[in-house]
């Protein structure tokens, strides 16, 4: 009887051990292939550093990035001189942006100074001018400013023409050789308005800057003899890049121009 209670207690001893290993032969095959499959490999050549046989994949950001960075191109200008002058492209696109940068200024201006109109452009017969070439311009009042054009009055006409046909939205009167230029409240309504003429300023500039490249590209086909088509793309690509970020400088320009404008 005492041995049948000794080995009922050893057995009891032995449950949990029994229990862990049954559990360890029930258990799912794919639970242990999954445990199994997480472990990284071992590199037979580094067996002291498993790590370093892990494989470190590129993020869809990094790719697109890496991407970018191969699409572009420095041609050294002096090396296609037989075929284009990139140099000359670079100059007409930077006039395209100075261009724009001007029809900033003289036409959409919201400022209330004498300055205001220094940049309003008069056609005269003898030629265009700023209007502060041909007058003096002072401030009367802060709600009227004159322009006195003693100095060319055979002009007077013509400047109130260039004052009444700017985008300022004005109304100036003639008083022999005096303009009387009133000082228009700034609405809300004014400024959106500034704001679809600078769009349509910045719409213009981005069509002569597609001329200018598309001239410019056609140049370069046209020197296809003697000339590797690879080199040609190339040409082409740098043309196109150029564009690009001219275009972008151009929309810098609007929406700097829009913040201001807006207030």
């Amino acid at each position: 009887m005492a041995v049948l209670v000794m080995a009922l207690n050893h057995l009891s001893l032995l449950r949990p051990f029994l229990c862990q290993s049954l559990v360890r032969h029930v258990r799912s095959p794919v639970m242990v292939a999954s445990r199994v499959s997480v472990r990284p490999p071992l590199c037979p050549s580094v067996t002291h550093h498993p790590a370093a046989c892990v494989r470190l994949y590129a993020t869809k950001k990094a790719k697109a990035k890496a991407k970018g960075q191969s699409a572009k191109v420095n041609i050294n200008s002096a090396l296609v001189q037989d075929i284009i002058s990139l140099d000359e492209v670079k100059e007409d696109m930077t006039a395209v942006l100075s261009a724009l940068k001007d029809d900033f200024t003289r036409n959409l201006s919201i400022r209330t100074s004498p300055g205001a109109l220094d940049h309003i452009v008069v056609t005269t017969q003898d030629g265009k001018f700023p209007l502060n070439q041909l007058g003096q311009i002072s401030m009367k009042s802060p709600q009227l400013i004159m322009v006195n054009m003693s100095s060319f009055p055979e002009a007077t006409a013509a400047a109130t023409r260039a004052l009444r046909e700017s985008s300022m939205n004005l109304n100036p009167e003639v008083d022999g050789t005096i303009i009387k230029v009133p000082v228009p409240k700034v609405t809300r309504e004014h400024r959106e308005n500034l704001v679809k003429l600078a769009k349509q300023f910045s719409n213009k500039a981005k069509d002569s800057l597609r001329k200018v490249r598309s001239n410019a590209v056609t140049q370069a086909k046209r020197a296809k003899e003697g000339h590797s088509e690879d080199t040609i793309r190339l040409v082409e690509k740098q043309i196109q890049q150029m564009s690009d970020d001219f275009a972008a400088d151009i929309d810098k320009q609007l929406a700097a121009k829009t913040k201001e404008l807006l207030g």
